[in-house]
């Protein structure tokens, strides 16, 4: 009776030790890979922080001035509210167009 319940104490206690060292381990590596995540968010978020910047500083409006004066108040072009596109999408739609106009041309000069 003692030997049995020796026993059965010894394995249990084996099997917690053992599943208490895996758990330990796989959390380990779990917080690894949270710090890694960090370290890459922070990164990420440091880039943001620069490209904003960079746009604010690039378009505030004395540095425009100072493009312009560059450039030349005569070269300066100011570009056409239909030239700007808000969508990838419009400008597949006109290229689509541009190309199918100049089919339609070359078929044209053919049949001529």
């Amino acid at each position: 009776m003692f030997k049995i319940k020796f026993l059965i104490s010894i394995t249990i206690f084996i099997t917690f030790l053992i599943a208490t060292s895996t758990i330990k381990n796989k959390t380990r590596i779990i917080e690894k890979q949270i710090i890694n995540l960090n370290k890459v968010k922070t990164m990420n978020e440091k880039k943001i922080n620069e490209a904003e910047l960079d746009f604010y500083y690039l378009t505030s409006p004395k540095e425009l001035e100072k493009k312009l004066y560059l450039v030349g108040y005569n070269d300066y072009k100011p570009i056409k509210y239909s030239s700007i596109y808000f969508d990838i999408s419009d400008i597949v739609k006109i290229k689509n167009k541009i190309s199918n106009l100049n089919y339609l041309d070359d078929k044209k000069i053919q049949k001529k």
